[in-house]
């Protein structure tokens, strides 16, 4: 393990540095537009404008603002599939009345703006539904209707669905272990969690996703799962699933929610043993290609073909919006019940708001987690995939809103956005619901 140790502590040594650079006033919004920077622009393209996987620099700001709209240009990668029927119809209502809606950030006595909010967030698309129309839509950079982005961590909340869906269905069995499903995992730190402590990650795995702590094993499962550039030498687990079976127990599961993407690929994982089918193409036939998606999408794949669960998916803003009308409609969407309405009601009622407060989120007061969602449990119900650098999509329910942000924030953390995004979002839901 020694291998593992020193080429994980080399990349988490390279990238808390580069978080430290972000921390210290980065440039704005403006000075780092990816279009006026010329990235990868060029035959060949200029050394100093270069984005590469192989050197790292594809996460450092602000390649990362080129980086997050240009993935497949850097990593392996498998399509999924819009599918055969033409797309669902998103009509537009466009309303000018937006931009100088005004709110409080968390901890501030200074009112903004939401065309403030957006450049704040370096938002590199955003879009607002209203009852199932669009009434704001905005591209910046180098993303613009049809660029597939990078997902991060929004993507465990489609898988999530998915597994929720088979546990509805009778083809997973929530109170399994995860070793009844993975033998291969009966003597990590997953094999006595159930599937349920896995879908709401209250798993006691002895992980870190501590991005300013070099010695995180979130460095190491970036690093097998080919995420991060391999140093010369490295000797360790080859893929995701060579990676989890190395993970050992801490504590007891069920106890408290512990933010762990780790839980996705077992999950992930496991949808591939009950389906027998690559979870990627399960996501694409019971999911995306019933959407009536524009575009395909794709996810990120390690060296052998596995998707990478917790954090892979890349798709465009507008899909990202039928995947959340779909959610805000109770499942029904494209004229078909494409998730059980169950399902979807089980996630908005959320988990235990007390184990959840155990993980110390202060942006995140009386919030939950049920099926890789993220549940507000304010007065309007809103509930939200997440991901880092501001991905977004937030369902609002009694606003009949959903709102999908794609960004390239240089801080990695949404603590470090949710002052801001939050307020924001309420606050465009309160002016739709008062100007019906």
């Amino acid at each position: 393990m020694g291998g593992i140790f020193r080429s994980a502590l080399a990349l988490g040594l390279l990238l808390t540095c580069a978080s430290a650079q972000a921390q210290q006033a980065p440039a704005s919004s403006a000075e780092t537009n990816p279009a006026a920077l010329g990235w990868m622009e060029g035959a060949p393209p200029p050394e100093d404008r270069m984005v590469r996987q192989t050197d790292g620099s594809f996460y450092q700001f602000p390649r990362t603002r080129w980086a997050f709209s240009n993935m497949r240009s850097l990593f392996p990668t498998t399509n999924l599939w819009h599918g055969s029927g033409p797309p669902s119809p998103l009509p537009a209502d466009l309303r000018d009345d937006l931009d100088d809606v005004t709110f409080l950030p968390i901890g501030s006595d200074k009112p903004m703006r939401w065309d403030e909010a957006l450049r704040a967030s370096y938002a590199d698309a955003v879009l607002v539904l209203h009852r199932g129309k669009i009434v704001y839509e905005r591209y910046f950079g180098v993303t613009g209707r049809h660029t597939p982005h990078m997902s991060f961590s929004m993507t465990k909340s489609y898988y999530g669905t998915l597994a929720a869906m088979l546990v509805e269905d009778g083809e997973l069995d929530e109170t399994k272990t995860v070793a009844h499903y993975i033998p291969e995992l009966a003597e990590s730190g997953f094999g006595d969690a159930t599937v349920r402590q896995v879908l709401d990650m209250t798993t006691a795995i002895h992980y870190s996703e501590d991005y300013n702590d070099p010695k995180a094993e979130v460095f190491a499962f970036a690093l097998a799962g080919g995420v991060f550039p391999r140093p010369p030498g490295y000797s360790g687990p080859d893929g995701y699933y060579a990676y989890l079976p190395t993970l050992g127990k801490d504590g007891e599961h069920g106890s408290q929610f512990t933010y762990k993407s780790v839980n996705t690929e077992v999950l992930g994982w496991i949808i591939a043993r009950v389906t027998g089918q690559n979870p990627i193409t399960v996501l694409q036939d019971r999911i995306w290609s019933q959407l009536g998606t524009e575009d395909d999408a794709y996810l990120l794949v390690d060296s052998h073909g596995t998707g990478w669960a917790a954090g892979g998916l890349n798709a465009t803003l507008r899909d990202h919006a039928r995947f959340g009308e779909m959610m805000r409609l109770g499942g029904n969407f494209n004229g078909k019940q494409i998730v059980p309405e169950a399902v979807v009601n089980r996630i908005r009622e959320g988990a235990s708001q007390a184990d959840f407060a155990k993980a110390g989120y202060e942006t995140l007061p009386g919030w939950s987690y049920r099926d890789q969602w993220w549940v507000s449990h304010n007065r309007n119900g809103a509930f939200a995939a997440r991901g880092v650098h501001g991905q977004t999509i937030y369902i609002d329910p009694a606003a009949e809103m959903v709102i999908v942000r794609l960004a390239s924030n240089p801080q990695a953390k949404n603590a470090y956005i949710d002052p801001v995004s939050l307020p924001a979002y309420e606050a465009i839901g309160s002016r739709l619901s008062s100007t019906e």
